[in-house]
């Protein structure tokens, strides 16, 4: 329809007033149907069906030239968009997802859920994006509003992208077992239903007090898998999630065998020691008290160190080693695919030592290769 009189006059000048008023405000992202690739086919969504995914947690920067694309099906957004890195992922045929977080409060009433939605599958447009990644760690009752509010949400937000965009993926972050957290109620079996997959998150499991130990111990975590299949679930809707960081604890005292107590507690929290990526353990195992030792029960490396301050640390992380025992699961067990929190761990420098062992963690989400 065409614009006529005060309404068409203001339609050409308000542009203008805002933009001498400081107001005009150029948006990063481009407009639908803008491409910001050299070649416009890499905007169009991928619709590949993989049969084995590798999710990558991409959490700012460049080093997404240094993945090893020949792996990566789909990279998480945990960072601002980068067009060239859509263009890039497309270009190898890998998704580039959202990560998207709400407060459930927000989306009991229906109405809200809905405009969060569409929200989520505009922004992905204008992106040029494939999907997105439910990342909620919520406390939530059982059958309590929010309980039925988080399931909906995942079934709408599945259905509403499949509709709306060619191909696209919807997955949601799920914790190491069904019943981890006993906080966090959530029907998983209908969650895993409505979605595309099940990410499980299999790290920040040590929950002994007092104690260091293992961020992702072995027999624990596939116990995890083998708790969200009997639910029902779909072994190749679950997604092995790993860590490619550890823990860092300051102890009490460190006895032998090698048992670190811990001088600083916090109940039923596992995060009490500071999170440490791959690359900077690999700069401190070299020089510490034991270097690299290996705890066959939990199937993890750790190494202890004292600091300048006299303090004596103990460090566990996964390597190479202890990441290809759980991900040799996957291909037993039929699982849909693994991935990392997060991409950004590893050393991407040009350095010799760097360039191995940043090849070898790759190398390690499908050691059967």
């Amino acid at each position: 329809m065409a614009r006529t009189g005060y309404a068409y006059e203001m339609f050409l000048v308000l542009p203008l007033l805002l933009l001498l008023q400081g107001c005009w405000f150029v948006r990063a992202t481009p407009r639908a149907g803008s491409c910001p690739c050299e070649d416009p086919k890499l905007c169009e969504p991928i619709t590949d069906v993989k049969d084995h995914e590798v999710f990558a947690f991409y959490l700012g920067g460049k080093v997404w030239k240094f993945y090893d694309w020949a792996q990566v099906t789909t990279v998480v957004l945990f960072a601002n968009y980068d067009p060239e890195l859509m263009c890039y992922a497309h270009s190898k045929r890998a998704r580039v997802v959202l990560a998207g977080n709400v407060e459930l409060r927000y989306i009991i009433d229906p109405n809200n859920r809905t405009a969060w939605i569409n929200q989520q599958v505009d922004q992905a447009k204008k992106m040029h994006l494939d999907g997105i990644n439910l990342d909620i760690e919520e406390g939530v009752l059982m059958f309590s509003p929010a309980y039925y509010a988080l399931t909906a949400l995942v079934q709408e937000t599945a259905k509403t992208f499949h509709k709306e965009i060619q191909g696209s993926q919807v997955s949601f972050d799920g914790t190491w077992s069904p019943t981890a957290d006993l906080t966090r109620c959530y029907n998983y079996s209908a969650i895993a239903k409505a979605c595309d997959f099940l990410f499980v998150m299999s790290y920040d499991m040590r929950y002994i007090i007092g104690l260091a130990g293992a961020n992702s111990p072995y027999e624990q975590a596939l116990a995890g898998y083998e708790a969200y299949i009997k639910l029902g679930i779909n072994p190749e809707k679950l997604l092995m999630g790993v860590p490619w960081y550890g823990y860092d604890y300051i102890c009490r005292n460190l006895h032998e065998p090698r048992v670190c107590t811990l001088k600083h507690t916090r109940p039923y929290k596992s995060k009490v020691g500071d999170q440490v990526c791959y690359c900077t353990l690999m700069k401190q195992v070299n020089g510490s008290l034991t270097g690299r030792l290996w705890d066959d029960k939990d199937k993890s490396p750790y190494f202890d160190y004292k600091d300048a301050a006299g303090y004596f640390h103990q460090v566990w992380y996964d390597d190479p080693q202890s990441i290809s025992l759980k991900a040799a699961y996957v291909k037993e067990r039929g699982l849909g695919g693994i991935g990392m929190w997060h991409a950004n761990c590893l050393d991407y420098s040009d350095d010799p030592v760097a360039i191995q062992q940043t090849k070898d963690m790759w190398k390690a989400l499908r050691p059967y290769q």
